[in-house]
């Protein structure tokens, strides 16, 4: 009975996810109040619901995520080229998108760095990920999360986006499990999307 709740309380949570940020994506002009509104409810279902794992020292935690995040960054950039380079149509689509939806002002940046990268962290890593584990090997249960958030970009149509979201998935899972900490994997991405946004965008 108490798995059954907590399968059905897993598939009402997606699906509030993905309604939510398929009117996000389809209200540009109001875009980031309601991203951010929905990756708050996904962050309070995830605190409500989970346990999150923090077995690093902060000194560790801080250099690990800074590292990984870097590589995170030099992975999708790598990626970003090679697409462009087989088919140039690629390379607007995402200038198009980043164009739309990227962040342009301080509030956005505070936005995506205190409550957007964390609420992602909680609710996909923390909260999603580990119900999977569940019904499912540590494996299995990162890559259908990693797929499952790669969804929540294909809803918007931005298909190299939900490509990038699949690997950064794939890799922060992966570290979840193997490192066990929260914070490193919210400062690995914290500092994949300052790389990308900030310091060396990709168009």
């Amino acid at each position: 009975m108490k798995m059954t709740k907590q399968l059905i309380g897993l598939l009402l949570s997606l699906v509030f996810i993905y309604v939510m940020l398929s009117y996000s994506f389809e209200q540009s002009k109001v875009f980031w109040y309601l991203y951010t509104f929905t990756l708050l409810v996904g962050m309070s279902i995830a605190i409500i619901s989970s346990k999150f794992k923090d077995n690093l020292p902060t000194w560790k935690y801080f250099i690990f995520g800074i590292g990984y995040g870097t590589i995170l960054y030099g992975i999708i950039r790598l990626g970003y080229i090679l697409l462009a380079n087989i088919d140039e149509s690629i390379a607007r689509t995402i200038t198009k998108f980043l164009a739309t939806y990227a962040p342009t002002n301080i509030w956005h940046y505070l936005l995506l760095i205190f409550i957007i990268v964390v609420g992602e962290e909680l609710f996909w890593r923390g909260y999603v990920q580990q119900q999977l584990k569940k019904w499912m090997s540590p494996i299995i249960a990162v890559i259908i999360t990693s797929i499952l958030f790669a969804l929540s970009f294909v809803i918007s149509g931005f298909i190299p986006g939900a490509i990038a979201a699949l690997f950064s998935g794939l890799i922060l899972g992966a570290l979840y499990e193997w490192k066990q900490s929260m914070p490193l994997i919210i400062i690995a991405h914290e500092v994949f999307v300052l790389l990308l946004f900030m310091v060396l965008p990709l168009p």
